[in-house]
Protein backbone atom coordinates (compact mmCIF):
# COMPACT_ATOMS: atom_id res chain seq x y z
CA UNK A 1 0.00 0.00 0.00
CA UNK A 2 3.10 2.41 0.87
CA UNK A 3 4.42 1.30 -2.09
CA UNK A 4 1.25 2.18 -4.24
CA UNK A 5 0.52 5.45 -2.47
CA UNK A 6 4.04 6.84 -3.39
CA UNK A 7 4.15 5.82 -7.08
CA UNK A 8 0.52 7.90 -6.86
CA UNK A 9 2.56 10.94 -5.84
CA UNK A 10 5.17 10.71 -7.74
CA UNK A 11 3.13 10.64 -11.21
CA UNK A 12 1.01 13.30 -10.26
CA UNK A 13 4.46 15.55 -9.53
CA UNK A 14 5.54 14.57 -13.32
CA UNK A 15 2.44 15.40 -14.72
CA UNK A 16 2.37 18.71 -13.16
CA UNK A 17 5.57 19.83 -13.85
CA UNK A 18 5.30 18.94 -17.50
CA UNK A 19 1.85 20.22 -17.95
CA UNK A 20 4.31 23.25 -18.33
CA UNK A 21 5.23 22.65 -21.67
CA UNK A 22 2.62 21.38 -23.35
CA UNK A 23 0.28 23.36 -25.21
CA UNK A 24 -3.21 24.13 -23.50
CA UNK A 25 -6.16 22.73 -24.65
CA UNK A 26 -7.86 25.88 -24.29
CA UNK A 27 -6.22 28.67 -26.98
CA UNK A 28 -8.30 31.28 -26.66
CA UNK A 29 -6.74 31.40 -22.83
CA UNK A 30 -3.10 31.13 -24.05
CA UNK A 31 -4.35 33.95 -26.61
CA UNK A 32 -5.04 36.25 -23.59
CA UNK A 33 -2.04 35.73 -22.10
CA UNK A 34 0.40 38.91 -22.76
CA UNK A 35 3.60 36.75 -22.24
CA UNK A 36 2.82 34.14 -24.91
CA UNK A 37 1.72 36.88 -27.23
CA UNK A 38 4.80 38.61 -26.99
CA UNK A 39 7.10 35.63 -26.89
CA UNK A 40 9.27 35.32 -29.59
CA UNK A 41 7.90 38.94 -31.24
CA UNK A 42 11.01 40.94 -30.63
CA UNK A 43 14.15 40.02 -32.66
CA UNK A 44 16.84 38.03 -30.79
CA UNK A 45 19.17 37.69 -33.68
CA UNK A 46 22.17 40.13 -34.60
CA UNK A 47 23.63 40.66 -38.33
CA UNK A 48 27.08 42.08 -39.09
CA UNK A 49 26.81 45.48 -41.02
CA UNK A 50 29.31 44.30 -43.47
CA UNK A 51 27.27 41.58 -45.22
CA UNK A 52 27.51 42.78 -49.05
CA UNK A 53 24.80 41.37 -51.02
CA UNK A 54 25.63 43.19 -53.98
CA UNK A 55 25.68 40.04 -55.89
CA UNK A 56 23.65 37.74 -54.61
CA UNK A 57 20.39 36.59 -55.85
CA UNK A 58 17.30 36.15 -53.71
CA UNK A 59 14.68 34.05 -54.44
CA UNK A 60 11.16 34.73 -52.29
CA UNK A 61 8.50 32.55 -52.61
CA UNK A 62 5.30 33.48 -50.78
CA UNK A 63 1.76 31.92 -50.13
CA UNK A 64 -1.61 33.67 -51.15
CA UNK A 65 -3.31 32.35 -47.99
CA UNK A 66 -3.18 34.89 -45.73
CA UNK A 67 -2.34 37.13 -48.04
CA UNK A 68 -2.28 40.49 -45.93
CA UNK A 69 -0.37 38.93 -43.24
CA UNK A 70 2.06 37.58 -45.35
CA UNK A 71 2.63 40.73 -48.21
CA UNK A 72 3.61 42.48 -45.02
CA UNK A 73 6.68 39.97 -43.81
CA UNK A 74 7.46 40.05 -47.74
CA UNK A 75 8.68 43.63 -47.56
CA UNK A 76 10.28 43.27 -44.65
CA UNK A 77 12.07 40.69 -46.76
CA UNK A 78 12.88 43.13 -49.02
CA UNK A 79 14.08 45.92 -47.02
CA UNK A 80 16.33 43.29 -44.87
CA UNK A 81 17.57 41.72 -48.01
CA UNK A 82 18.30 45.61 -49.54
CA UNK A 83 19.97 46.84 -46.05
CA UNK A 84 22.43 43.88 -47.38
CA UNK A 85 23.14 45.70 -50.81
CA UNK A 86 20.98 43.48 -52.72
CA UNK A 87 19.47 44.85 -55.99
CA UNK A 88 15.85 45.35 -56.97
CA UNK A 89 16.66 43.29 -60.27
CA UNK A 90 17.91 40.51 -58.00
CA UNK A 91 15.05 40.01 -56.47
CA UNK A 92 12.71 36.88 -57.71
CA UNK A 93 8.98 36.86 -55.89
CA UNK A 94 7.20 34.06 -56.95
CA UNK A 95 3.37 32.96 -55.20
CA UNK A 96 1.96 29.44 -54.44
CA UNK A 97 -1.45 28.80 -53.12
CA UNK A 98 -0.48 28.18 -49.57
CA UNK A 99 2.19 26.80 -47.33
CA UNK A 100 2.02 23.31 -48.26
CA UNK A 101 3.21 23.94 -51.73
CA UNK A 102 6.10 26.27 -50.51
CA UNK A 103 8.83 22.97 -50.50
CA UNK A 104 8.06 21.80 -54.21
CA UNK A 105 8.11 25.66 -55.34
CA UNK A 106 11.60 25.93 -53.60
CA UNK A 107 12.78 22.37 -54.85
CA UNK A 108 12.01 23.81 -58.61
CA UNK A 109 13.78 27.16 -57.84
CA UNK A 110 16.96 25.61 -56.85
CA UNK A 111 17.46 23.33 -59.22
CA UNK A 112 16.94 26.48 -61.96
CA UNK A 113 20.26 27.68 -60.40
CA UNK A 114 19.54 31.43 -61.03
CA UNK A 115 19.54 32.51 -57.07
CA UNK A 116 22.13 31.69 -54.03
CA UNK A 117 18.92 31.44 -51.32
CA UNK A 118 15.14 31.19 -50.89
CA UNK A 119 13.46 32.64 -48.76
CA UNK A 120 9.90 30.41 -48.44
CA UNK A 121 7.16 32.67 -46.63
CA UNK A 122 3.50 32.10 -44.84
CA UNK A 123 1.24 31.99 -42.19
CA UNK A 124 -0.05 29.07 -41.03
CA UNK A 125 -2.67 30.06 -37.44
CA UNK A 126 -4.27 27.14 -35.38
CA UNK A 127 -7.55 26.59 -36.04
CA UNK A 128 -10.35 23.73 -34.49
CA UNK A 129 -8.77 20.73 -36.57
CA UNK A 130 -5.26 19.22 -36.59
CA UNK A 131 -4.82 20.69 -39.96
CA UNK A 132 -2.49 23.08 -38.26
CA UNK A 133 -0.13 20.65 -36.90
CA UNK A 134 0.07 18.27 -40.42
CA UNK A 135 0.51 21.28 -42.89
CA UNK A 136 3.18 22.86 -40.07
CA UNK A 137 4.75 19.24 -39.65
CA UNK A 138 5.12 18.61 -43.94
CA UNK A 139 5.98 22.37 -44.94
CA UNK A 140 9.06 22.24 -42.11
CA UNK A 141 10.50 18.94 -42.90
CA UNK A 142 10.02 19.74 -46.28
CA UNK A 143 11.92 23.31 -46.31
CA UNK A 144 15.20 21.48 -44.23
CA UNK A 145 15.16 18.41 -47.15
CA UNK A 146 15.10 21.10 -49.99
CA UNK A 147 18.35 22.66 -48.11
CA UNK A 148 19.64 19.58 -47.95
CA UNK A 149 19.34 17.89 -50.88
CA UNK A 150 20.17 20.97 -53.38
CA UNK A 151 22.84 22.76 -51.36
CA UNK A 152 20.80 26.05 -51.99
CA UNK A 153 20.45 27.86 -48.19
CA UNK A 154 16.34 28.22 -47.66
CA UNK A 155 15.20 30.05 -45.24
CA UNK A 156 12.61 28.80 -43.04
CA UNK A 157 10.19 31.96 -42.87
CA UNK A 158 6.77 30.49 -41.60
CA UNK A 159 4.77 31.85 -39.19
CA UNK A 160 3.34 29.32 -36.86
CA UNK A 161 0.85 30.95 -34.67
CA UNK A 162 -2.38 30.48 -32.14
CA UNK A 163 -3.61 33.01 -33.51
CA UNK A 164 -4.08 36.75 -34.94
CA UNK A 165 -2.58 38.31 -32.68
CA UNK A 166 0.15 36.66 -32.63
CA UNK A 167 1.20 36.74 -36.06
CA UNK A 168 0.04 40.60 -36.21
CA UNK A 169 2.97 41.16 -33.55
CA UNK A 170 5.49 38.87 -35.73
CA UNK A 171 4.59 40.51 -39.13
CA UNK A 172 4.63 44.19 -38.34
CA UNK A 173 6.78 46.80 -36.73
CA UNK A 174 3.58 48.09 -35.60
CA UNK A 175 2.47 48.56 -31.99
CA UNK A 176 5.52 47.13 -30.41
CA UNK A 177 5.81 44.24 -32.90
CA UNK A 178 9.13 43.33 -35.10
CA UNK A 179 8.52 41.92 -38.55
CA UNK A 180 10.54 38.99 -38.83
CA UNK A 181 10.71 39.08 -42.93
CA UNK A 182 13.92 41.63 -42.50
CA UNK A 183 15.61 39.12 -40.19
CA UNK A 184 14.90 36.33 -42.55
CA UNK A 185 15.99 38.34 -45.27
CA UNK A 186 19.36 38.99 -44.03
CA UNK A 187 19.64 35.31 -42.98
CA UNK A 188 19.58 34.44 -46.85
CA UNK A 189 22.16 36.66 -47.57
CA UNK A 190 24.50 35.94 -45.05
CA UNK A 191 23.99 31.95 -45.65
CA UNK A 192 24.14 32.60 -49.54
CA UNK A 193 27.61 34.24 -48.88
CA UNK A 194 28.45 31.05 -46.23
CA UNK A 195 27.77 29.00 -49.16
CA UNK A 196 29.49 30.92 -52.06
CA UNK A 197 33.16 30.94 -49.72
CA UNK A 198 32.35 26.73 -49.03
CA UNK A 199 32.13 26.33 -52.53
CA UNK A 200 34.88 28.55 -53.61
CA UNK A 201 37.87 26.62 -51.45
CA UNK A 202 35.95 23.09 -51.50
CA UNK A 203 37.99 22.51 -54.54
CA UNK A 204 37.45 19.29 -56.96
CA UNK A 205 34.98 16.24 -56.32
CA UNK A 206 31.84 17.15 -54.57
CA UNK A 207 31.56 20.58 -56.28
CA UNK A 208 31.87 18.37 -60.22
CA UNK A 209 29.43 16.35 -58.55
CA UNK A 210 27.18 19.20 -57.55
CA UNK A 211 27.70 21.23 -61.22
CA UNK A 212 26.95 17.42 -62.92
CA UNK A 213 23.39 17.61 -61.00
CA UNK A 214 22.68 20.88 -62.89
CA UNK A 215 23.79 23.63 -59.90
CA UNK A 216 26.17 26.39 -60.14
CA UNK A 217 29.87 25.92 -60.24
CA UNK A 218 32.47 26.88 -57.90
CA UNK A 219 33.21 29.34 -60.16
CA UNK A 220 30.07 30.25 -60.86
CA UNK A 221 29.58 31.08 -57.26
CA UNK A 222 32.23 32.67 -56.20
CA UNK A 223 33.13 34.83 -59.50
CA UNK A 224 31.48 37.79 -59.26
CA UNK A 225 32.44 39.34 -62.48
CA UNK A 226 30.64 37.18 -64.58
CA UNK A 227 27.37 37.72 -66.48
CA UNK A 228 24.70 35.95 -64.57
CA UNK A 229 20.78 35.22 -65.49
CA UNK A 230 18.29 36.64 -64.34
CA UNK A 231 17.04 35.23 -60.97
CA UNK A 232 13.27 32.65 -61.53
CA UNK A 233 11.85 30.15 -63.56
CA UNK A 234 12.02 32.13 -66.61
Amino acid sequence: MIGRALFSTALSLAVSSTSAFVPSSSYGAVSNNAVALQMAAESEVSFSDDLDGSTIRIGVLRTRWNDEHVSSLVDGIKAGVKECKVTDENIFIKEVPGAYELPYAAKLLAMSGTVDAIVCTGVLIKGDTYHFEYISDAVTKGIMDVNLSTMTPVVYGVLNCLDEAQVKKRASNDDGGHNHGEDWGKTAVEMAIMRREAMAKGGGGKVKELAAMGFQSAAEGGDSEKVKEKPGFF
